[in-house]
């Protein structure tokens, strides 16, 4: 149809000249169009054109090329534009490029599609927009309104590659529609980019992306070519999601389960964790028999326990809460740790003297006895100040022994809080009653 034709004609001269605006130009066809043009075309032109097209759009067309020429342009193409059209086409043509292709050029293709489960290129889009830097305002506004219709093709953002596809600058659609049709893109282009590496841990990635003002983020590979974005509400809810997984695992219920699992399943994940919290509850069990002739003595003590463990245990929690947080999102490295354990500190020292000083105060008043209050008083102190530190020391020491700090942390945290805020509530008692154990 298109053999001899006058577009035939062009695009052979333009692709001697500048295979970019020749692609540019197949782009603007329908695919049953280019897939026509594409016949008539001699290899070596079919194969500069392809590697030029959006991903996407280089997808649909080999879906319509015949299998030997799909073949031989699949083969004569670098490996990394062979994975970015993997990557967004349909499982049938994915056999179709896979019969084609060499066991050398499988093995190479394989390792760039296989990035790691928590890296940035694991959970990236290969669908984006990205243009030669070389093409004019004017032009590259047509191509985008060509490829408008394109199913889940991002507008936001338009990436400015250069010659190897490497990532030069971006332009947003507000810079394309006001700068002067005649310039350049590499002329216009924002060229401090902001982007992700694709083999970036995706809890770092949300760390840094969470502080920035960008719907989109480029992804590169270690040579700096474009492989794809992200989509930054995406990631910071997936973080989200993983951080709720953590926090259910903080309190002894396994990140599987869910409100309407079934009984059995749920029984298995929560018992153990029961198990190991009943052993904690006879330690603190044990630290207040110790202390039985002092309560026998001053039994209102006992009216004052459940309200010091309570509290040591909130403050321990809030303590905790925060810094699985800064772990998850990778807020907190191992230089920040005394930093951070100094902070606690503190927080617990003047939450426990203002709590301290308020339980005195009821003490006192409740019960006539100033003793009692000062007792009281001091251990809310202790207890506090233990707790906030502990909600710090037992994750981040987790973390450097290599464990997990969401598996464990709330028990240790929970058996360390009874424990010392029990034992210092009984044994100022002993102190200041003038007893013994």
């Amino acid at each position: 149809m298109f053999e001899g034709s006058p577009l035939e004609y062009y695009i052979k001269k333009f692709s001697e000249y500048d295979p970019v605006i020749s692609a540019h130009v197949i782009e603007t066809m329908d695919v049953e169009e280019s897939a026509e043009v594409f016949k008539s075309l001699p290899p070596h032109i079919s194969k500069t054109i392809f590697e030029n097209l959006q991903n996407e759009y280089a997808a649909r067309l080999l879906g319509r090329l015949p299998d030997d020429m799909a073949g031989e342009i699949i083969r004569s193409m670098e490996p990394l534009k062979v994975s970015l059209i993997v990557s967004v086409c349909p499982m049938s043509l994915k056999g179709k490029i896979a019969q084609n292709l060499t066991e050398k050029q499988k093995r190479e293709i394989g390792e760039l599609l296989e990035y790691p489960k928590d890296s940035v290129g694991y959970m990236m889009s290969p669908i984006y927009l990205a243009l030669r830097g070389d093409l004019r305002i004017s032009d590259a506004v047509n191509k985008i309104k060509m490829m408008a219709g394109q199913e889940n093709m991002p507008l936001s953002y338009v990436y400015v590659v250069d010659a190897d596809f490497k990532l030069a600058g971006v332009l947003s659609m507000r810079d394309l529609l006001i700068r002067d049709p005649q310039k350049k893109l590499s002329e216009v282009m924002i060229k401090n980019i902001f982007y992700l590496d694709a083999f970036m841990d995706v809890e770092d990635a949300a760390s840094i992306v969470s502080k920035q003002k960008f719907f989109a983020v480029p992804v590169v590979d270690s040579s700096q070519k474009l492989v794809g974005i992200v989509n930054t509400s995406q990631l910071l809810s997936d973080m989200q999601e993983e951080y709720s997984a953590d926090i259910q695992t903080i309190f002894g219920v396994h990140s599987d389960e869910r409100p309407f699992s079934s009984t059995v399943f749920s029984l298995k994940k929560r018992l153990p964790w029961l198990n190991v919290n009943l052993a904690t509850a006879f330690l603190a069990g044990a630290v207040v028999a110790l202390f039985e002739g002092t309560i026998a003595k001053v039994t209102v003590l006992a009216v004052f326990l459940p309200i010091v463990a309570s509290q040591g245990g909130n403050g321990g929690a809030q303590s905790l809460a925060v810094v699985m947080r800064g772990l998850v999102m990778r807020e907190i490295s191992k230089s920040d740790f005394p930093k951070l354990l100094w902070k606690e500190l503190k927080l617990g020292l003047i939450n426990g003297i203002i709590t301290g000083i308020i339980t005195a105060l009821i003490a006192y008043l409740w019960q006539g006895n100033a003793t009692l209050g000062l007792v009281v008083g001091l251990a809310m102190v202790v207890s506090l100040l233990i707790a906030g530190l502990s909600g710090a020391v037992i994750p981040l020491g987790l973390k450097s022994l290599g464990l997990d700090p969401a598996q464990s942390s709330m028990i240790i945290l929970t058996t360390v809080t009874d424990i010392l805020g029990l034992a210092a509530l009984l044994g100022l008692a002993t102190i200041f009653f003038g007893l013994s154990i």
